[in-house]
This record gives C-alpha cells, structure tokens and sequence, in this order.
C-alpha cells in the first residue's frame, strides 16, 4: 500500500508542485493518476520510489519509508519512467545482472513476454527502436513480479498493436497483492483498464475514487432537462455531459469528460464525493 499525508514538494520557495498531497493507494487495482502538464505528477512518483524526499509531509510505502531505500522494499517496488537509459547490452544479459535484486524475477516470464511484444531478447539495448526499448524494458518489469509497479506514460512511442498487447499483459498482472500505478495523459491506451482514479491540481487531490464510485455518483452522456449537469462540451458526437447519478443503470465512464469536468467544476465535484 502507498499512502502520503499532507505531502508537499517544492523546487524552491517560490516554486511548489505538490501541495497537501493524501492519498492511499491498495493492492489489487490499476490506479491512474491524471493532472495537467506541470502539476507534479512525474515528482510524486518520484518521491513514491525514494527518488526525491518530500518538502514537508510523509509518503510511507508498504510501511516504510522509501527515501531510505530499504532492500525489502525495492525488491517489491519498480518504476518504468517515460525516458530511461539503458545500458549498450542485450536485455537477457541485463535481466541476467539486474534479475538478482528481485526475488521473484522469473526469465521464462520475460521471455513470453517479449515473444509477445516482438522483442529479441538476444539485440543490443542500444540497437534498438525507443518504442522497442519501451517494450523490453516493459517485459523486464512484468516478469520481476513486484508487488508495486509504477509506470510514467508507459505507452508512449509503443505502436498500436502493442499498446493492445501491453493492456492484455498488464490486465493479468494484477492480483489481490499487486498494484499498479500509471501515471499518463494517453488516457485512451489504458482507460479500460483502470479501476481508481487519482486527479490532481493545483489545490491537491481532486479526486481519489474507483471507477465503480464513480459510475455511481456520476452518469455520462447527452443530458436531459432533469439532469443536474455538472459540465458539458460540444464533441464531434454532439453535447455530452457530466451529471449527479438519479440512481438509474450506470453508464460507461467517459474519463477524458471526467476529467475536464473536474477542472472546470472542481468544488460540485469535491462536494459529491465527499458527501
């Protein structure tokens, strides 16, 4: 489980990105975690892995503190960041000198993975495509079996064909005593995937709630004269809506619209869910 309080990160006193961060975040769910450009959402998966130290506020992971990077807790916990540098040797070479940190680590796994992901095993690291490389290291992590995986737009410079085999992988990676924490603006690769989602803002924590929540107290779609609409936009499928759930059947979660609505009607939104 990851869970901050009242975290705080600034680059300098007059720069702040985070701002009262709390959050809890639990095995056996995919999270994603959305916010405009510049908002912080790269430091705080960054602060998550031990990487940076919070300015103020706490971040514990699995209970313990990452910014003392304890081996326990980086053999259960891994970061796909979105730009990477690897070194000039195959990945089964690399898997070979790197696999000792995570116990669970599995060769075989990794290279299923890479036969469906269309990846040699056997090539140079640095001979390879950004998107290949993406995919490599992709099959890497998978196949270490963490118990928490974070990824930082795991799907870009990866083909469509990939981006399906990623969803399927991935899909089956997570169990009760796993999670995955994707932070992307791709929302479209992965939005089938995701059950909670994390919106932040300049203010903090916007929104934190699964997706069956939010299908719960929200519906999606063309809005009728009884709706209580929270946001609407015009889209080349005409107006559609954001709207408090009347308890009706439940409609297909739109998080690009959730999203925006969030931004435009943060306080309806925070009322909602808070009720």
């Amino acid at each position: 489980m990851i869970t901050t309080k009242n975290l705080t990160f600034g680059y300098s006193s007059t720069r702040t990105v985070l701002k009262d961060i709390t959050l809890e975040l639990g095995e056996g769910h995919i999270h994603g975690l959305l916010g405009c450009n510049g908002i912080g959402k790269t430091t705080l998966l960054k602060i998550i892995c031990g990487i940076m130290r919070p300015t103020h506020g706490e971040v514990l992971v699995d209970g313990i503190l990452p910014s003392l990077r304890e081996p326990q807790l980086f053999s259960e916990l891994m970061i796909i960041p979105e730009e990477f540098s690897l070194p000039n040797i195959s990945l089964e070479c690399y898997a070979k000198i790197t696999s000792p940190l995570y116990p669970h680590f599995d060769m075989g796994q990794m290279r299923g993975y890479c036969q469906e992901l269309g990846v040699d095993v056997s090539e140079r690291l640095h001979s390879m495509s950004m998107g290949q490389r993406k995919k490599a290291y992709i099959a890497f992590a998978l196949a270490c079996n963490v118990k928490m995986l974070i990824m930082d737009e795991p799907t870009n410079g990866l083909d469509i064909p990939s981006k399906s085999t990623f969803r399927r992988l991935l899909a089956g990676y997570v169990d009760d005593s796993r999670m995955v924490l994707i932070s992307t603006h791709q929302v479209a690769d992965v939005e089938q995937l995701l059950d909670n989602i994390v919106i932040l803002d300049g203010k903090g924590v916007a929104l934190n709630a699964t997706t069956a929540e939010i299908c719960r107290r929200l519906k999606f779609g063309r809005a009728t004269e009884d709706d209580v609409v929270l946001y609407a936009e015009r889209t080349i499928a005409g107006d559609m809506a954001v709207m408090a759930s009347d308890g009706g059947a439940d409609t297909q979660l739109n998080i690009e619209l959730l999203f925006n609505a969030v931004s435009a009607n943060r306080a309806a939104i925070v009322k909602l869910f808070n009720r």
